[in-house]
Parts: structure tokens; C-alpha cells; sequence
């Protein structure tokens, strides 16, 4: 595939709790990838209302998975790359955020993650990050160095995800131009290496060819 052609990114978001400001953020990365030409789609958690973790996607013989759990692994499965929205809680991720992303595994695989955190304070949420860069790479969607911390959640966005400053306008061209050359260039690799009797376990295990052990 050339660059030209349009980038899938899953825009994922994780929340149970009433009022979400949350959600408000995550409108507003759709808003700028759309402006950008990307073919979006919005993950939440609340559409999906997938059960706690008790069997992953793969372990469901093929067709017998749950049908919200299906369309989002096909959603994940076509997207060419990720940007996750969390918030902070108690140092870490939301519980419902980290449910929807262990249901999953090879569909991630060799594809960059962009993270977005937020929070009530002035901190926005960067505890958080860096919890989920290591659970991230554990899935094996890699986040790229920049990040996006949004503070006072409360009063950053409108409920379409309109930013209420503009600075939010401004410092998400740097972090969605690092995003989308990494979705390119590990597009590419994908598009174009071969899997032999060699390749990495991990490359094997993203072209089907074996299952994880549990």
C-alpha cells in the first residue's frame, strides 16, 4: 500500500463512571484525525459491553465469539494503529479500559499506539501514562514518544469535543504528525516482509501462523 492511502486508526476509550469528561477528549482526537483524512472509528467501552476478562478473543473457536466481541476485534484487526484515551485512577488506568484491551492480542500486533491521559488536576493524568506504555507494549502496539496529557478535563472540551483553548489545537498537530509516521512506516514493514521458518515468534504469531501460549 502506497502512503497515500487513507490510515485506520481506533480511537480507544475506557470509562464506566457517570458524567465522563472523559469522553469529550476522546471526540476530540476523532475530530482532528477526521480533519486529517483518516478513517476513524471510536471505541468505547460502553458501546461494547464486554463481560469481565474470562476468555480472550482468541480463544473462541472461529464465529462462536461473542458478536460485540467480534466486531471489535475486526475493528481492531483492519485499524493500522491506535490512540488510547485514560484516564487516571489511583496512579493507573480506569479497570474498564484495561478489560476491553486484554480481550486481545494478535490484532494489535506491529502497529503503533498514541497515548492521551487526563485528569481533574493539573497533572493530567501522566502517572497513568506510563503505566500504560508498559501494558501497551505487552500487547505489542508500541506507543510512540510523544504523548498528549490533557489537565482539567472538566473544562478542556465542549460535549462534541470542540478544544475550549486553543492551545489543545496546537500541541496535537506534533503529537498525530509523530503518530501517523509511525502508522505508515510499520504499515509498510507489515505490507512487506514475508514470514519464513525464521521469523520472530512474535512476527509468526501476527500473520496466524501460531497461537500464544496462555
Amino acid at each position: 500500500m502506497s502512503k497515500s492511502k487513507k490510515l485506520s486508526t481506533a480511537v480507544i476509550y475506557g470509562s464506566a463512571r457517570r458524567g465522563r469528561h472523559g469522553i469529550k477528549a476522546a471526540r476530540f482526537v476523532v475530530r482532528k484525525l477526521e480533519e486529517r483524512d483518516h478513517d476513524v472509528t471510536l471505541v468505547d467501552s460502553e458501546d461494547f459491553d464486554l463481560p469481565l476478562l474470562d476468555r480472550m478473543y482468541k480463544e473462541y473457536e472461529t464465529g462462536q465469539a461473542p458478536e460485540s466481541m467480534q466486531k471489535l476485534a475486526d475493528i481492531l484487526e483492519e485499524a493500522d494503529g491506535y490512540i488510547v484515551v485514560s484516564a487516571e485512577y489511583n496512579h493507573s488506568i480506569p479497570a474498564a479500559l484495561k478489560n476491553l484491551l486484554d480481550h486481545f492480542q494478535s490484532e494489535y500486533l506491529y502497529k503503533p499506539s498514541g497515548i492521551v491521559t487526563y485528569s481533574a488536576g493539573p497533572f493530567g493524568g501522566v502517572r497513568a501514562l506510563v503505566n500504560l506504555r508498559a501494558i501497551l507494549a505487552e500487547l505489542g502496539t508500541p506507543s510512540i514518544p510523544s504523548a498528549f496529557p490533557i489537565s482539567q478535563i472538566f473544562k478542556a472540551f465542549d460535549d462534541d469535543g470542540t478544544a475550549l483553548d486553543t492551545v489543545y489545537d496546537e500541541r496535537i498537530v506534533r503529537f498525530l504528525d509523530e503518530f501517523e509516521w509511525y502508522s505508515h512506516a510499520l504499515r509498510q514493514a507489515r505490507n512487506h516482509q514475508q514470514c519464513s521458518a525464521d521469523s520472530p515468534i512474535q512476527q509468526q504469531m501476527c500473520r496466524g501462523q501460531i497461537k500464544k501460549s496462555l
